[in-house]
Protein backbone atom coordinates (compact mmCIF):
# COMPACT_ATOMS: atom_id res chain seq x y z
CA UNK A 1 0.00 0.00 0.00
CA UNK A 2 1.58 3.43 -0.94
CA UNK A 3 1.92 6.56 1.23
CA UNK A 4 -0.68 8.26 -1.02
CA UNK A 5 -3.34 5.98 -0.52
CA UNK A 6 -2.97 5.73 3.16
CA UNK A 7 -2.86 9.54 3.13
CA UNK A 8 -6.19 9.58 1.18
CA UNK A 9 -7.70 7.41 3.38
CA UNK A 10 -6.91 8.51 6.49
CA UNK A 11 -8.53 12.29 5.05
CA UNK A 12 -11.40 10.77 4.26
CA UNK A 13 -11.64 9.44 7.39
CA UNK A 14 -10.80 12.69 9.23
CA UNK A 15 -13.01 14.59 6.86
CA UNK A 16 -16.19 11.99 8.45
CA UNK A 17 -15.62 12.40 11.64
CA UNK A 18 -18.69 13.56 12.93
CA UNK A 19 -20.43 11.26 10.49
CA UNK A 20 -18.67 8.21 11.94
CA UNK A 21 -19.96 9.88 15.95
CA UNK A 22 -23.50 10.49 14.87
CA UNK A 23 -23.63 6.54 13.42
CA UNK A 24 -22.48 5.21 16.46
CA UNK A 25 -24.60 7.39 18.43
CA UNK A 26 -27.85 6.25 16.53
CA UNK A 27 -26.62 2.54 17.02
CA UNK A 28 -26.47 3.26 21.00
CA UNK A 29 -29.80 4.94 21.19
CA UNK A 30 -31.77 1.19 20.09
CA UNK A 31 -32.11 -1.23 22.61
CA UNK A 32 -30.67 -3.96 22.06
CA UNK A 33 -30.50 -6.61 25.07
CA UNK A 34 -30.03 -9.94 23.94
CA UNK A 35 -32.95 -11.28 22.82
CA UNK A 36 -34.58 -8.04 21.08
CA UNK A 37 -31.91 -7.48 18.34
CA UNK A 38 -33.83 -7.40 15.56
CA UNK A 39 -34.40 -3.32 15.22
CA UNK A 40 -30.54 -2.71 15.27
CA UNK A 41 -29.47 -5.25 13.54
CA UNK A 42 -32.53 -4.13 10.22
CA UNK A 43 -30.78 -0.85 10.74
CA UNK A 44 -27.28 -1.78 10.13
CA UNK A 45 -28.80 -4.16 7.14
CA UNK A 46 -30.24 -1.25 5.62
CA UNK A 47 -27.28 1.00 6.49
CA UNK A 48 -24.84 -1.37 4.26
CA UNK A 49 -27.02 -2.53 1.81
CA UNK A 50 -27.35 1.82 0.86
CA UNK A 51 -23.46 2.30 1.07
CA UNK A 52 -23.18 -0.57 -1.80
CA UNK A 53 -22.55 -3.68 0.13
CA UNK A 54 -23.92 -7.09 -0.88
CA UNK A 55 -25.79 -8.26 2.17
CA UNK A 56 -27.21 -11.10 3.62
CA UNK A 57 -29.11 -11.24 6.67
CA UNK A 58 -30.83 -15.06 7.68
CA UNK A 59 -32.41 -16.21 10.90
CA UNK A 60 -30.36 -19.21 12.84
CA UNK A 61 -32.35 -22.53 12.58
CA UNK A 62 -31.99 -23.65 16.04
CA UNK A 63 -32.78 -27.56 15.34
CA UNK A 64 -29.69 -27.42 12.67
CA UNK A 65 -27.22 -25.31 15.53
CA UNK A 66 -28.05 -27.94 17.61
CA UNK A 67 -26.01 -30.06 15.67
CA UNK A 68 -23.21 -28.86 15.64
CA UNK A 69 -20.53 -29.56 18.37
CA UNK A 70 -20.32 -26.20 19.18
CA UNK A 71 -23.43 -25.49 20.20
CA UNK A 72 -24.02 -25.11 24.18
CA UNK A 73 -27.89 -25.14 25.29
CA UNK A 74 -29.43 -21.88 25.45
CA UNK A 75 -33.59 -21.52 26.17
CA UNK A 76 -34.64 -19.60 23.33
CA UNK A 77 -34.47 -19.35 19.69
CA UNK A 78 -33.76 -17.01 17.10
CA UNK A 79 -36.71 -16.23 15.17
CA UNK A 80 -37.10 -12.08 14.28
CA UNK A 81 -33.45 -12.22 15.46
CA UNK A 82 -31.27 -12.31 12.38
CA UNK A 83 -27.79 -12.78 11.35
CA UNK A 84 -25.64 -10.50 9.02
CA UNK A 85 -23.09 -10.99 6.64
CA UNK A 86 -22.45 -8.03 4.40
CA UNK A 87 -19.80 -8.23 1.48
CA UNK A 88 -17.41 -6.19 -0.33
CA UNK A 89 -16.56 -7.97 -3.30
CA UNK A 90 -12.79 -7.80 -4.18
CA UNK A 91 -11.98 -7.19 -7.55
CA UNK A 92 -9.67 -10.44 -7.35
CA UNK A 93 -5.80 -11.81 -6.30
CA UNK A 94 -6.26 -10.57 -2.81
CA UNK A 95 -6.78 -11.91 0.64
CA UNK A 96 -9.86 -12.08 1.94
CA UNK A 97 -10.76 -10.17 5.51
CA UNK A 98 -13.98 -11.46 7.72
CA UNK A 99 -14.83 -8.60 10.46
CA UNK A 100 -16.60 -9.97 13.34
CA UNK A 101 -18.72 -8.41 15.76
CA UNK A 102 -22.15 -8.60 17.88
CA UNK A 103 -24.74 -5.84 18.92
CA UNK A 104 -26.31 -7.73 21.41
CA UNK A 105 -25.79 -6.10 24.85
CA UNK A 106 -26.75 -6.52 28.65
CA UNK A 107 -29.66 -5.59 30.44
CA UNK A 108 -29.63 -2.09 32.12
CA UNK A 109 -32.69 -2.87 34.54
CA UNK A 110 -34.49 0.44 35.48
CA UNK A 111 -31.35 2.58 34.76
CA UNK A 112 -30.82 2.73 38.08
CA UNK A 113 -26.74 3.86 38.78
CA UNK A 114 -26.55 5.77 35.50
CA UNK A 115 -25.73 9.18 35.32
CA UNK A 116 -28.30 9.62 32.19
CA UNK A 117 -30.58 6.97 30.22
CA UNK A 118 -28.62 4.06 28.99
CA UNK A 119 -29.73 4.56 25.96
CA UNK A 120 -28.71 8.18 25.44
CA UNK A 121 -25.49 8.02 23.60
CA UNK A 122 -24.24 11.60 25.58
CA UNK A 123 -21.61 13.09 24.75
CA UNK A 124 -19.09 14.42 27.89
CA UNK A 125 -15.59 15.03 27.86
CA UNK A 126 -14.67 13.59 24.31
CA UNK A 127 -16.66 10.25 25.66
CA UNK A 128 -19.56 8.63 24.62
CA UNK A 129 -21.79 7.13 26.83
CA UNK A 130 -24.60 4.32 26.62
CA UNK A 131 -24.81 0.48 27.26
CA UNK A 132 -22.94 -1.38 24.35
CA UNK A 133 -20.60 1.89 23.95
CA UNK A 134 -17.65 -0.03 24.66
CA UNK A 135 -19.07 -3.83 24.32
CA UNK A 136 -18.99 -3.72 21.12
CA UNK A 137 -21.07 -1.53 19.08
CA UNK A 138 -18.08 1.03 18.67
CA UNK A 139 -16.15 -1.74 17.38
CA UNK A 140 -18.86 -2.92 15.05
CA UNK A 141 -19.46 0.78 13.98
CA UNK A 142 -15.81 0.86 12.92
CA UNK A 143 -15.80 -1.85 10.63
CA UNK A 144 -18.38 -0.27 9.04
CA UNK A 145 -17.43 3.38 8.79
CA UNK A 146 -13.86 1.66 7.76
CA UNK A 147 -15.52 0.01 4.67
CA UNK A 148 -17.50 2.97 3.56
CA UNK A 149 -13.99 5.16 4.11
CA UNK A 150 -12.44 2.90 1.68
CA UNK A 151 -16.04 3.42 -0.96
CA UNK A 152 -16.05 7.18 -0.29
CA UNK A 153 -11.81 7.32 -1.06
CA UNK A 154 -12.44 5.43 -4.19
CA UNK A 155 -10.42 2.35 -2.96
CA UNK A 156 -11.34 -1.04 -4.33
CA UNK A 157 -10.15 -4.40 -2.11
CA UNK A 158 -8.63 -6.73 -4.50
CA UNK A 159 -9.44 -9.44 -1.63
CA UNK A 160 -13.37 -9.89 -0.18
CA UNK A 161 -14.19 -8.19 2.72
CA UNK A 162 -17.28 -9.56 4.64
CA UNK A 163 -18.91 -7.34 7.54
CA UNK A 164 -20.18 -10.28 9.83
CA UNK A 165 -22.68 -8.50 12.71
CA UNK A 166 -24.33 -11.08 14.97
CA UNK A 167 -26.77 -11.62 17.56
CA UNK A 168 -26.59 -14.08 20.92
CA UNK A 169 -22.93 -13.17 21.75
CA UNK A 170 -23.37 -12.68 25.41
CA UNK A 171 -25.29 -15.63 26.03
CA UNK A 172 -23.82 -17.98 23.42
CA UNK A 173 -21.74 -16.54 20.80
CA UNK A 174 -24.33 -18.70 18.46
CA UNK A 175 -24.66 -15.81 16.07
CA UNK A 176 -20.98 -15.89 15.40
CA UNK A 177 -21.13 -20.13 15.19
CA UNK A 178 -24.33 -19.84 12.81
CA UNK A 179 -22.18 -17.43 10.40
CA UNK A 180 -19.36 -20.64 10.20
CA UNK A 181 -22.58 -22.96 9.23
CA UNK A 182 -23.94 -20.47 6.65
CA UNK A 183 -20.57 -21.27 5.14
CA UNK A 184 -18.66 -17.99 5.66
CA UNK A 185 -14.70 -18.24 6.31
CA UNK A 186 -12.12 -16.03 5.21
CA UNK A 187 -8.18 -15.80 5.01
CA UNK A 188 -7.88 -14.06 8.56
CA UNK A 189 -10.42 -12.10 10.63
CA UNK A 190 -10.43 -9.14 13.10
CA UNK A 191 -12.72 -9.13 16.09
CA UNK A 192 -14.12 -5.09 17.55
CA UNK A 193 -14.53 -6.80 20.58
CA UNK A 194 -13.25 -4.66 23.51
CA UNK A 195 -9.48 -5.01 23.80
CA UNK A 196 -8.75 -0.99 24.70
CA UNK A 197 -6.65 -1.07 21.30
CA UNK A 198 -4.42 -3.66 22.44
CA UNK A 199 -3.80 -5.83 19.81
CA UNK A 200 -4.88 -9.48 21.34
CA UNK A 201 -4.15 -12.86 19.42
CA UNK A 202 -5.98 -14.72 22.54
CA UNK A 203 -8.96 -14.40 24.36
CA UNK A 204 -9.77 -16.73 27.75
CA UNK A 205 -12.63 -19.58 27.93
CA UNK A 206 -15.36 -18.96 30.55
CA UNK A 207 -17.91 -21.29 32.12
CA UNK A 208 -20.45 -20.72 35.16
CA UNK A 209 -21.64 -23.30 37.88
CA UNK A 210 -23.56 -23.87 40.50
CA UNK A 211 -22.92 -26.21 43.58
CA UNK A 212 -25.99 -27.10 45.27
CA UNK A 213 -25.52 -27.41 49.10
CA UNK A 214 -27.56 -29.64 51.66
CA UNK A 215 -27.23 -29.45 55.30
CA UNK A 216 -29.28 -31.33 57.90
CA UNK A 217 -32.56 -29.78 58.73
CA UNK A 218 -33.48 -28.48 62.23
CA UNK A 219 -36.73 -26.03 63.76
CA UNK A 220 -35.45 -22.83 64.87
CA UNK A 221 -35.68 -23.93 68.37
CA UNK A 222 -33.61 -26.92 67.85
CA UNK A 223 -30.85 -25.57 65.24
CA UNK A 224 -28.24 -26.80 67.10
CA UNK A 225 -29.54 -30.17 66.06
CA UNK A 226 -29.37 -28.79 62.25
CA UNK A 227 -25.88 -28.29 59.74
CA UNK A 228 -26.38 -25.15 58.32
CA UNK A 229 -26.27 -24.70 54.34
CA UNK A 230 -24.70 -20.77 55.16
CA UNK A 231 -21.68 -22.47 57.36
CA UNK A 232 -21.17 -25.04 54.58
CA UNK A 233 -21.54 -22.56 51.69
CA UNK A 234 -18.82 -20.67 53.48
CA UNK A 235 -16.58 -23.39 53.65
CA UNK A 236 -17.14 -23.98 49.85
CA UNK A 237 -16.75 -20.52 49.19
CA UNK A 238 -13.39 -20.87 50.72
CA UNK A 239 -12.42 -23.73 48.58
CA UNK A 240 -13.39 -21.43 45.22
CA UNK A 241 -10.65 -18.72 46.78
CA UNK A 242 -8.14 -21.12 47.45
CA UNK A 243 -8.40 -22.56 43.90
CA UNK A 244 -7.62 -19.41 42.53
CA UNK A 245 -5.38 -18.42 44.81
CA UNK A 246 -3.98 -21.79 43.24
CA UNK A 247 -3.88 -21.04 40.02
CA UNK A 248 -3.31 -17.59 40.29
CA UNK A 249 0.35 -18.47 41.73
CA UNK A 250 1.11 -21.47 39.19
CA UNK A 251 -0.59 -20.54 35.38
CA UNK A 252 0.90 -18.41 33.31
CA UNK A 253 1.26 -17.15 29.83
CA UNK A 254 2.85 -14.45 27.90
CA UNK A 255 0.57 -12.95 26.56
CA UNK A 256 -1.67 -12.66 30.30
CA UNK A 257 1.81 -11.08 32.45
CA UNK A 258 -1.11 -10.38 35.31
CA UNK A 259 -2.39 -13.70 36.67
CA UNK A 260 -4.53 -12.39 39.03
CA UNK A 261 -6.42 -10.48 36.75
CA UNK A 262 -6.51 -12.76 34.02
CA UNK A 263 -8.11 -16.36 36.15
CA UNK A 264 -10.78 -15.30 38.07
CA UNK A 265 -12.37 -18.04 39.44
CA UNK A 266 -15.22 -17.07 42.01
CA UNK A 267 -18.39 -17.86 43.64
CA UNK A 268 -20.77 -13.99 42.45
CA UNK A 269 -23.88 -15.47 44.29
CA UNK A 270 -24.64 -16.93 47.60
CA UNK A 271 -27.93 -17.85 48.01
CA UNK A 272 -29.28 -19.64 51.45
CA UNK A 273 -32.50 -20.35 53.06
CA UNK A 274 -35.82 -19.53 52.14
CA UNK A 275 -37.42 -17.30 55.26
CA UNK A 276 -36.37 -15.36 57.79
CA UNK A 277 -37.22 -17.21 61.06
CA UNK A 278 -36.24 -20.80 59.51
CA UNK A 279 -33.50 -22.63 60.04
CA UNK A 280 -31.19 -21.86 56.52
CA UNK A 281 -30.87 -26.01 55.33
CA UNK A 282 -29.60 -25.72 51.95
CA UNK A 283 -27.21 -23.13 49.95
CA UNK A 284 -27.11 -22.08 46.13
CA UNK A 285 -23.27 -20.94 45.36
CA UNK A 286 -23.19 -19.28 41.70
CA UNK A 287 -19.96 -18.62 39.55
CA UNK A 288 -17.55 -18.48 37.06
CA UNK A 289 -14.52 -21.33 36.40
CA UNK A 290 -14.09 -25.18 36.73
CA UNK A 291 -13.82 -26.63 39.58
CA UNK A 292 -15.11 -29.64 40.68
CA UNK A 293 -11.93 -31.55 41.91
CA UNK A 294 -11.56 -28.66 44.51
CA UNK A 295 -15.22 -29.09 45.64
CA UNK A 296 -14.83 -32.49 45.73
CA UNK A 297 -11.67 -32.39 48.49
CA UNK A 298 -13.33 -29.20 50.41
CA UNK A 299 -16.06 -31.44 50.75
CA UNK A 300 -13.91 -34.55 52.06
CA UNK A 301 -12.50 -32.42 55.30
CA UNK A 302 -15.96 -31.84 56.63
CA UNK A 303 -18.22 -34.49 58.26
CA UNK A 304 -20.91 -33.75 57.19
CA UNK A 305 -20.53 -33.25 53.38
CA UNK A 306 -18.12 -36.03 52.64
CA UNK A 307 -21.19 -37.97 53.17
CA UNK A 308 -23.89 -35.37 51.37
CA UNK A 309 -21.77 -33.40 48.78
CA UNK A 310 -22.54 -30.81 47.10
CA UNK A 311 -23.76 -30.98 43.66
CA UNK A 312 -21.81 -28.94 41.16
CA UNK A 313 -23.24 -28.31 37.88
CA UNK A 314 -22.25 -26.25 34.88
CA UNK A 315 -25.06 -24.30 33.44
CA UNK A 316 -25.59 -21.20 30.95
CA UNK A 317 -22.61 -19.85 29.64
CA UNK A 318 -19.59 -21.93 28.45
CA UNK A 319 -16.87 -20.43 25.90
CA UNK A 320 -13.25 -22.23 25.16
CA UNK A 321 -10.32 -20.15 25.02
CA UNK A 322 -8.78 -19.56 21.60
CA UNK A 323 -5.58 -18.24 20.43
CA UNK A 324 -3.94 -17.81 17.46
CA UNK A 325 0.20 -17.25 16.52
CA UNK A 326 1.61 -13.90 18.21
CA UNK A 327 3.62 -13.29 14.73
CA UNK A 328 0.94 -14.67 12.62
CA UNK A 329 0.30 -12.22 9.73
CA UNK A 330 -3.72 -10.79 10.74
CA UNK A 331 -1.88 -9.50 14.17
CA UNK A 332 1.77 -8.19 12.60
CA UNK A 333 -1.17 -6.28 9.93
CA UNK A 334 -3.31 -4.79 12.97
CA UNK A 335 0.05 -3.69 14.90
CA UNK A 336 1.76 -2.00 11.79
CA UNK A 337 -1.06 -0.05 10.53
CA UNK A 338 -1.72 0.96 14.79
CA UNK A 339 1.65 2.07 14.86
CA UNK A 340 1.30 3.99 11.03
CA UNK A 341 -1.46 5.81 13.15
CA UNK A 342 -0.53 6.62 16.21
CA UNK A 343 2.87 6.34 16.28
CA UNK A 344 3.67 4.17 18.53
CA UNK A 345 3.50 0.17 19.04
CA UNK A 346 0.67 -1.00 19.93
CA UNK A 347 0.15 -3.45 23.05
CA UNK A 348 0.11 -7.03 22.43
CA UNK A 349 -2.09 -8.70 24.76
CA UNK A 350 -4.24 -11.61 25.77
CA UNK A 351 -8.13 -10.27 25.98
CA UNK A 352 -9.89 -10.71 29.58
CA UNK A 353 -12.41 -12.31 28.86
CA UNK A 354 -14.30 -14.90 26.57
CA UNK A 355 -14.55 -13.59 22.39
CA UNK A 356 -16.24 -14.98 19.90
CA UNK A 357 -13.26 -15.94 17.87
CA UNK A 358 -13.30 -18.86 19.05
CA UNK A 359 -15.54 -20.16 16.48
CA UNK A 360 -13.73 -18.62 14.11
CA UNK A 361 -10.16 -20.54 14.88
CA UNK A 362 -11.47 -23.80 15.30
CA UNK A 363 -14.69 -24.09 13.00
CA UNK A 364 -13.71 -21.72 10.47
CA UNK A 365 -9.85 -21.86 9.85
CA UNK A 366 -10.31 -18.25 9.75
CA UNK A 367 -7.57 -17.45 12.17
CA UNK A 368 -8.59 -13.99 13.95
CA UNK A 369 -7.52 -11.40 15.81
CA UNK A 370 -9.00 -9.27 18.62
CA UNK A 371 -8.76 -4.87 18.35
CA UNK A 372 -11.15 -3.10 19.17
CA UNK A 373 -12.03 0.78 20.70
CA UNK A 374 -14.05 -0.56 23.60
CA UNK A 375 -12.23 -0.76 26.94
CA UNK A 376 -12.99 -4.32 28.90
CA UNK A 377 -12.49 -2.54 32.05
CA UNK A 378 -16.23 -0.98 31.32
CA UNK A 379 -18.13 -3.24 29.13
CA UNK A 380 -20.79 -4.07 31.43
CA UNK A 381 -20.90 -0.87 33.69
CA UNK A 382 -23.22 1.61 34.72
CA UNK A 383 -21.92 4.43 32.78
CA UNK A 384 -20.56 2.48 30.09
CA UNK A 385 -18.65 4.48 27.51
CA UNK A 386 -15.95 4.66 24.67
CA UNK A 387 -13.48 7.34 23.99
CA UNK A 388 -14.69 9.52 20.86
CA UNK A 389 -10.23 9.26 20.00
CA UNK A 390 -10.08 5.77 20.51
CA UNK A 391 -13.14 5.03 18.32
CA UNK A 392 -11.60 6.93 15.18
CA UNK A 393 -8.28 5.72 15.59
CA UNK A 394 -9.85 2.11 15.50
CA UNK A 395 -11.55 3.41 12.44
CA UNK A 396 -8.10 4.15 10.73
CA UNK A 397 -6.68 1.18 11.49
CA UNK A 398 -8.52 -1.09 10.41
CA UNK A 399 -9.23 0.66 7.24
CA UNK A 400 -5.64 0.53 6.49
CA UNK A 401 -5.61 -3.16 7.85
CA UNK A 402 -8.19 -3.74 4.68
CA UNK A 403 -6.18 -2.54 2.80
CA UNK A 404 -2.85 -3.80 3.54
CA UNK A 405 -4.44 -7.49 4.04
CA UNK A 406 -6.45 -7.29 1.15
CA UNK A 407 -4.48 -4.96 -1.09
CA UNK A 408 -5.81 -2.38 -3.04
CA UNK A 409 -6.52 -2.23 -7.02
CA UNK A 410 -4.31 -0.64 -9.01
CA UNK A 411 -2.04 1.21 -6.07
Amino acid sequence: MSTSVAQTLLQEIDGSRDKAISFLRQMIAIPSVTGDEAKIQKFLADYMGKIGLDVDIWETDWETLKKHPGYRPVDRGYEGRPNIVATLKGTGGGRSLLLNGHTDVIPVGGGEGWSDDPWSATIKNGRIYGRGSADMKSGVASHIMAVESLIAAGLKPKGDVYINVVIDEEVSGHGTLDTVIRGYKADAGISGETSDLAVQPACIGRIWFEIEIHGKPAGIQKRYEGISGIELGNKIVKAVADLEAKRVATVTHPLYPNALDTLPCIVGSFAAGNYPSAFPVNCLLKGRRSLVEQVARAAAEDPWMKHNPPKVRFVGYDAEASEIPRRHPIVETVSRNYKAVTGRDPEISGRQGAADTRFLNRYADTPTVIFGPGSTAVMHANDEYVSIDDYMTAIKVMALSICEWCGVDGR
